[in-house]
């Protein structure tokens, strides 16, 4: 069996694995400190800590009864998300939840002790978090985000949509360890098979990404892809307002690009990454060891069109997609 298989099947049944052994919810007040990658005003970052609250509340745990639950909120700042895990360690937490590598690296630095569970980190075998996916060692466990090979899901999906394009640029916040870095050889066998060029755009701040759509919109037959990175998270609203500026069409990592006015998007259910996350931290707090919870991979996928901005920049979307697609914003 596959890895990816082996532990998508861990992941399907991980919300019904019996608890024989573990003790029910005590009277004792237990802390959990949230570290969200997000900014606090971001609707998308709060709906997932309230699908996060709400499981928990299912599996027995009430915030203000038997729980609770410390979220810091640091906007994709990683000296902010280092200042506010150790703030969180004042506060004596029985659990740790990290949103994102740059989170996840900051409670790792604060303690090895205790219990760590991450949501949406990429590579937390590149990134030095765990050693092995399906017997992590140490205090972390989680939940990762994406795959190498859905960068060329992407192009694929992208290219359906318009078939005219011959040109796509790459949005990523690139370094050598980066997931951008990890996605590009399937991306790359991917456009030599559909006769795709693609045009890398390393951005850092947000000056940088109008200057790389400056830069490429000077020719024709266009498309862009935005890599997964908290920074491009966090800037949402300026990378589809240039898209529709330069009426480019570009596909997204996430539903809510496509619900806040953005082409396309595909890529995991993060209400299901963050209730799978809430079972962990039950299971945590009725005994369970992080080493002892395998790394899941998502299991849920989410095709997201927006009708609205497909009729601004003037496309027909194919009836391939509209049949395929979960969710088509009208």
């Amino acid at each position: 069996m596959k890895r990816r298989d082996f532990i998508a099947n861990l992941g399907g049944t991980a919300l019904a694995w019996p608890l024989v052994g573990l003790a029910q919810p005590s009277d004792r007040l237990r802390r959990i400190g949230v570290l969200m990658s997000t900014a606090e005003s971001d609707p998308e970052g709060r709906s997932r800590i309230a699908a996060f609250t709400q499981m928990l509340q299912t599996l027995g745990w009430t915030d203000g009864r038997n729980i609770q639950i410390n979220v810091r909120w640091d906007a994709g700042d990683a000296k902010r998300a280092q200042t506010h895990a150790a703030e969180l360690l004042t506060l004596a937490p029985d659990l740790l939840v990290a949103n994102a590598a740059p989170a996840l690296l900051a409670a790792q630095r604060e303690t090895s002790t205790i219990p760590i569970v991450f949501v949406q980190v990429a590579d937390p075998i590149g990134g030095g978090f765990v050693t092995n996916l399906a017997h992590p060692s140490g205090n972390i466990t989680g939940f990762t985000s994406f795959e190498e090979a859905m960068s060329a899901k992407w192009l694929q999906l992208l290219k359906e949509f318009v078939p005219s394009i011959s040109r796509v640029a790459l949005l990523r916040s690139f370094g050598p360890a980066s997931l951008a870095a990890r996605m590009m050889p399937a991306i790359d066998t991917a456009a030599r098979a559909m006769g795709v060029q693609l045009i890398t755009a390393d951005v850092r701040d947000r000056v940088s990404i109008e200057r790389a759509y400056d830069v490429f919109v000077r020719e024709s037959s266009g498309g862009v892809i935005v890599m997964p990175d908290p920074f491009f998270t966090n800037n949402r609203d300026q990378l589809i307002a240039l898209a529709s500026r330069h009426r480019l069409p570009a596909m997204y990592y996430f539903r809510y690009f496509a619900t806040s006015g953005g082409l396309i998007s595909y890529g995991p259910d993060t209400t299901d990454i963050y209730q799978r996350a809430a079972s962990y931290v039950d299971r945590i707090l009725k005994g369970a060891q992080p080493k002892d919870l395998p790394v899941q991979q998502p299991i849920k996928f989410e095709l997201v069109i927006n009708v609205k901005t497909a009729k601004a920049l003037g496309l027909t979307i194919p009836q391939s997609l509209i049949l395929r697609a979960n969710e088509v914003i009208q």
